[in-house]
């Protein structure tokens, strides 16, 4: 029944015990974290870490693992017990060190911080989500790489979940697009518990968990005693077996297993049990071992390493055969696996930026985006779009990437030249699209990016900054960009969204004023193996801004316009600085003050601030020279341009209103005339 049994003596419940006592242990240690889940799902765990995950302890990054997620992730314990006593680089010291600065086993599980954590969980419902961006993932590389007798990607993605998961609204979100998917390689753990910190869930949570599952396409096994491995091995047998639906497996346990005044209370999931009730743990599970002891033949029992090491290297072997068969494909499956850029990427945003030089087209920049796009997703197989139910706003969709689809039976459905859709209907799930989007960067193989409108990203937030904690490749496509959207109204127009973006530590927010700066935007978003982008693009047509020199817009800001290019034979004596649309303000304000006033300036388009934040100060410097007053000019909340040291900055600190794009523009002091009389302020002239 099962695949992979571990012939020892130590019998099932000995090996969950050891899990009890490892988290109530460490909690109490800390004084602080959550046993109950650990010792609940400990069972659970013992069935599928111990008989049928897919991994190799000595190699946490094997291309063909399985992949698991503990969603409910303040249930840390559990996956740091796992992870130890199955043979990861995690020393017992570091488990005693649970929750403390700088060790690996932080309060919830982090994605580069401890070997073998496959995401960084977080706030509940996103796991489940990225497991569902994983699944895919797996799903569409395996149809685009395996071939007959030949399937070097088969591998599943196992979630552990609970009530507060399934809460969330993103949930909902991923359930639905999973069932559509038709991800049969996914299979959810349910630790049904009935608890949370409020205690009894039974007031607020009346959901029929199983129907809704079903109702959103999935298989359901129902009714599984979570504190028996035999019943849980079984079922995850039978979830296996699935050709067109993922599984959901309902287990029922109690928080806070073995403990005999804790179990089945709210004071077991959020605080540490305390010594004495510790003791009578102890007693009750019949664990008489000294606190983070693990006997000899318990650590034999769930050693993975020579079991994983094996699968290994039959997997090895049989890449070898599929390198020898298909040597382009498996070279073209590393470098996609490692991350890295074809070869001829360089080459190809060299030709869209200087491409959209020389055509200096009066576009949008969606539109900009689209046909920067057109060049990368034709040359980059990997990248893998979308859109929360906005294509035809958002202009994500190519000629390279045709809509994803699914035949009846599951598989992918693919054209006359054997390849499947890359563009993806995530429906109106913006949340869920830009969690799925993180689990599809953490698996591999692919750079995912999808669009919505940029009020939209308040939706999306959490994990947008999920993203940018676990340092993923991920590109958003927000348009729709300011109040120049016009007469939907101040509920669909941005005001504080670009400088709210711009605040999460380690995301790289990009305005482009034009084509070229679009396409730079994208080359530089697709170079940060590290860092996700956010793309602010407009829903109007933006004039192409003339330049001298291209290389400059990837430091995120540069000097656009001297006094000299509008015939002024001065020095400057103030600088503008401008974002996206507002280039164009600024260029003509720079006009303005030129012919009436005489007044020299210089213009600074800063499509990235968080771009040019890195640069050295030298560069900065010869931007923005001191002693020049700076006047900033954006559609949006001003507060995050003072720090550039500006004297006025020409924004929008309220919400807008409902008209067509050039009234708003006047009403809001959106014109060359404004932003010329606000130069002159500054001046005193």
């Amino acid at each position: 029944m099962t695949d992979t049994a571990v012939a020892t003596t130590v019998s099932s419940q000995t090996m969950a015990n050891a899990i009890r006592a490892l988290a109530m242990d460490a909690v109490q240690q800390a004084n602080s974290g959550h046993p109950g889940a650990p010792m609940g799902m400990a069972d659970m765990a013992v069935a599928l870490w111990g008989r049928h995950l897919q991994h190799n302890p000595s190699n946490p990054a094997w291309a063909n693992r399985d992949r698991f997620v503990l969603s409910n992730g303040h249930g840390s314990m559990l996956i740091y017990a796992l992870l130890h006593l199955t043979g990861y680089k995690l020393p017992i010291d570091e488990l005693k060190n649970f929750r403390q600065l700088h060790s690996k086993t932080a309060g919830h599980p982090e994605v580069g911080i401890t070997p073998g954590v496959e995401t960084t969980t977080g706030p509940l419902g996103q796991g489940i989500t990225n497991a569902v961006g994983m699944a895919l993932a797996e799903k569409l590389l395996a149809s685009e790489f395996n071939r007959d007798g030949h399937a070097i990607v088969d591998h599943h993605t196992y979630v552990f979940l609970g009530d507060g998961c399934l809460m969330e609204g993103i949930s909902h979100e991923a359930v639905a697009l999973a069932g559509a998917w038709k991800l049969n390689k996914l299979v959810a753990l349910y630790d049904d518990n009935g608890i949370s910190i409020d205690g009894q869930v039974a007031p607020w949570f009346i959901d029929n968990t199983p129907q809704r599952f079903e109702a959103c396409g999935w298989n359901v096994i129902r009714d599984v005693d979570g504190h028996n491995a035999d019943a849980v091995d079984a079922a995850i047998a039978a979830a296996k077996q699935s050709a067109d639906k993922p599984t959901l497996i309902c287990c029922k346990t109690s928080i806070g297993k073995g403990s005999p005044n804790r179990a089945n209370t709210a004071k077991a999931h959020g605080e540490p049990l305390g010594a004495e009730e510790i003791k009578l743990t102890r007693e009750a599970l019949g664990w008489t071992h000294e606190p983070f002891v693990i006997p000899k033949d318990v650590y034999a029992a769930w050693d993975a390493k020579s079991q994983g090491k094996a699968a290994e290297a039959a997997w090895n072997d049989k890449f070898a055969a599929y390198k020898a068969a298909f040597p382009e494909l498996a070279k073209e499956f590393v470098r996609r696996m490692k991350g890295d850029l074809p070869k001829s990427f360089a080459q190809v945003a060299v030709d869209a930026t200087i491409g959209a030089h020389t055509k200096a087209e009066t576009v949008a920049s969606r539109k900009a985006s689209q046909i920067a796009l057109e060049a990368f997703t034709a040359a980059l197989p990997e990248m893998l779009g979308g859109s929360a139910d906005l294509t035809g706003s958002n202009l994500t969709n190519t000629k390279a990437t045709p809509s994803l689809r699914f035949d009846a039976t599951g598989a992918v459905v693919k054209n006359e030249a054997g390849q499947g859709g890359r563009h993806i209907n995530y429906g109106v799930r913006e949340f869920g699209m830009a969690a799925i989007m993180n689990g599809i960067a953490l698996h591999g193989g692919f750079i995912p990016y999808a669009g919505t409108f940029l009020t939209f990203s308040d939706y999306s937030r959490n994990a947008i900054r999920m993203a940018a904690l676990m340092k993923q490749r991920v590109i958003h496509v927000f348009t729709h960009d300011s109040i120049g959207l016009g007469e939907d109204g101040p509920t669909h127009q941005s005001i504080e969204h670009a400088a709210s973006l711009r605040l999460i530590p380690g995301l790289d927010v990009w305005r482009p004023a034009d084509t070229a700066e679009t396409a730079v935007a994208w080359a530089v978003a697709l170079e940060n193996r590290h860092k996700p982008t956010a793309l602010l693009l407009s829903r109007q047509n933006l004039p192409y801004a003339p330049k001298h020199e291209l290389g400059d817009i990837s430091r995120g800001a540069y000097v656009l316009a001297e006094p000299a290019e509008v015939g002024l034979k001065k020095k400057a004596q103030a600088v503008i600085i401008a974002t996206g649309s507002e280039v164009q303000l600024a260029l003509k304000a720079q006009e303005l003050l030129a012919k009436e006033h005489k007044i020299a300036v210089r213009v600074v388009s800063m499509p990235s601030t968080t771009t040019f934040d890195r640069q050295t100060t030298e560069y900065k410097a010869s931007v923005l020279p001191a002693g020049l007053p700076r006047i900033a000019v954006e559609m949006g909340s001003t507060d995050g341009w003072w720090k550039y040291g500006v004297a006025a900055v020409v924004g929008i600190d309220t919400y807008g209103e409902s008209a067509p794009a050039p009234v708003l523009f006047k009403h809001f002091g959106f014109t060359p005339e404004n932003v010329a009389t606000t130069v002159r302020v500054v001046l005193k002239k």
